[in-house]
């Protein structure tokens, strides 16, 4: 599994109108072959700044896959007119869990 983190920084104004599009983006990544699930993040300290966090079966599953696909128009046209610039996007691969206390 690999994680995709795309950091958004949206225009000002539109902050609730991106929650709302990528909450609405749900049912894209439903039907993207190799998605196991996805989440919003905010950042506290910047309140325009979000990382959408998407697990993916492999890269491919994004890179290839998804990239080329219509859902991944579907998915810019939804949260694109939202962004104040390009998102940077990275790739993760778990070191290892998360340790509870």
């Amino acid at each position: 599994m690999i994680t995709e983190v795309a950091t958004v920084r949206v225009k000002q104004g539109s902050e609730e109108d991106f929650v709302a599009a990528v909450r609405k983006a749900a049912d894209i990544f439903r039907r993207a072959e190799g998605c196991l699930g996805f989440g919003l993040e905010r950042c506290i300290e910047d309140p325009a700044e979000f990382d959408v966090v998407i697990r993916w079966r492999a890269l491919e599953d994004h890179t290839v896959g998804f990239r080329g696909s219509p859902l991944f128009a579907e998915w810019r046209a939804l949260v694109g007119p939202h962004f104040a610039e390009p998102p940077s996007v990275k790739h993760y691969a778990g070191a290892f869990g998360p340790i509870d206390f």
